[in-house]
């Protein structure tokens, strides 16, 4: 029998997809839509600043690819380094499989198949390659990865973004699990550095060192061959309580596509996903109940371990710390009953009415039943609501927040979504743009998506 890495790359050099289901092209579609839209709204953000002159300071003169996050083209892996940032700066994008796999896999796509002159339908391919190897690593771990330190979007979406890379470029079966192999070394990524820069970087960086581990691989650089299962290798590794699955063989092959199963959550609020069922509670009630932020006593919240060591800002001063702040969230949704890029601010944050309904809110992590289709958060997050009055007012049990591939965005709402992120774009014909990716598959050139 094949080690889990051969097997894998087995499936990266000839997925065997066949004509592939209407609906995986369209969940694939939606995250393409989706992280053009967060990657354009968040390439003001200074990180992208950085990371963008840090690139132009090494002084290649490589043009293979559109970097969408400024202007410009660059080598594909720095198209996809800068791309990446942009596109995780704001924390509104997919999620999935513990992570936000769009925000990696799409501009590594966009950049690897713009440089080899490749089509949407290639893209489109690539992307779901990567998404099912996401997948088949994700479904190995039975523990939070969060709960060890690791974020998943950098450390699976490493791999994936390789087997992406990898497929796109035709590596033969021995030459993709090289790349396999070498993607399992670069992967890194700390939940400590959430609600700083350097957490949108761990998407950019998964994103370009995807692609250098493939261009690695492809020019013959080896790695071993059994990287990814050894019990001294990425898995293993990686496993918060050594209990990673090594052995189990890979069911990448004859069975439905696993995003067929999982799809994706498409971000309703551009702040951690662990705050949206909790957020969508209390604007609901707050809407119901017409309450005024001065009538609230107290406010309640059960939620997740997992999620709880995510949410690790409990009185944010900033619009980037409170992205990570389940007491930012409940006061923004009493006080503006929205959380939107207009209270993710400096200003708002640091508004004294918002900063005292910070200290009123009361979190208790629940270590319970997991959420099947989230397994890093709980079954269920609940919240209460005590006004001065003495009334309580209860959510009872949150399931799936709004967005939530369970409880999908209306395509209207999609659409509204990608024009509000890039309204300010005044060099992107928004409509054009809009209009191609909703037929990605029938493009000849990736080139053409944003040139015509």
């Amino acid at each position: 029998m094949s080690g889990l890495t051969r097997s894998l790359a087995e499936f990266v050099h000839a997925p065997g997809f066949g004509a592939l289901p209407a609906r995986a092209v369209e969940i694939a579609q939606s995250g393409f839509i989706d992280t053009v839209a967060t990657l354009i709204a968040g390439r003001e953000e200074p990180v992208v600043g950085i990371v963008t002159r840090f690139v132009a300071a090494r002084g290649s003169t490589a043009s293979e690819a559109t970097v969408l996050a400024g202007s410009g083209r660059a080598a594909s892996a720095d198209a996809a380094l800068i791309n990446g940032t942009a596109g995780h700066a704001l924390d509104f994008d997919d999620v999935a499989m513990g992570g936000h796999p769009s925000t990696v896999l799409v501009p590594t796509v966009l950049a690897e198949a713009e440089a080899l002159g490749l089509g949407g339908a290639d893209a489109v391919r690539a992307y779901l390659v990567g998404y099912e190897v996401w997948s088949e690593l994700f479904r190995r771990e039975p523990d939070a990865y969060h709960l060890k330190g690791w974020h998943p979007t950098a450390v699976l979406g490493t791999v994936a973004a390789a087997a992406a890379s990898a497929h796109l470029r035709g590596l033969p079966v021995d030459r993709a699990r090289h790349a396999l192999s070498l993607a399992g070394s670069f992967a890194a990524g700390l939940v400590a550095n959430f609600g700083t820069m350097t957490k949108p970087l761990h998407a950019g960086r998964a994103a370009a060192s995807g692609i250098e581990a493939a261009k690695l691989a492809q020019a013959g650089l080896t790695a071993a061959d059994d990287a990814i299962e050894h019990h001294a290798g990425y898995l293993a590794a990686l496993s918060p309580t050594g209990k990673a699955d090594l052995d189990a063989p890979v069911i990448t092959r004859n069975r439905p596509l696993g995003i067929l199963d999982t799809g994706l959550s498409i971000k309703k609020y551009p702040i951690c996903y662990a705050t949206h069922r909790v957020i969508d509670a209390v604007i609901d009630l707050a809407q119901a109940h017409d309450l005024q932020p001065e009538a609230v006593r107290e406010v309640r919240a059960w939620i997740g371990v997992a999620q709880a060591s995510m949410l690790r800002n409990h009185r944010p001063v900033t619009g980037l710390a409170a992205k990570f702040s389940l007491e930012f969230a409940v006061a923004s949704s009493l006080t503006a009953r929205s959380v939107g890029l207009a209270e993710l601010t400096d200003r708002f944050v640091n508004q004294p009415g918002v900063q005292r309904l910070m200290e009123r809110v009361r979190i208790q992590a629940v270590d319970g039943e997991r959420c099947p289709h989230e397994p890093v958060f709980a079954l269920n997050d609940r919240i209460e609501i005590e006004l001065t009055d003495g009334r309580v007012l209860a959510s009872g049990d949150l399931r799936f927040a709004r967005g939530n591939a369970m409880l999908p965005l209306k395509p209207a709402d999609l659409k509204a979504k990608f024009f509000d992120c890039t309204r300010a774009a005044r060099d992107l014909d928004a409509e054009a743009v809009f209009e191609r990716l909703n037929r990605l598959p029938e493009l000849p050139r990736i080139a053409q998506l944003f040139h015509g």
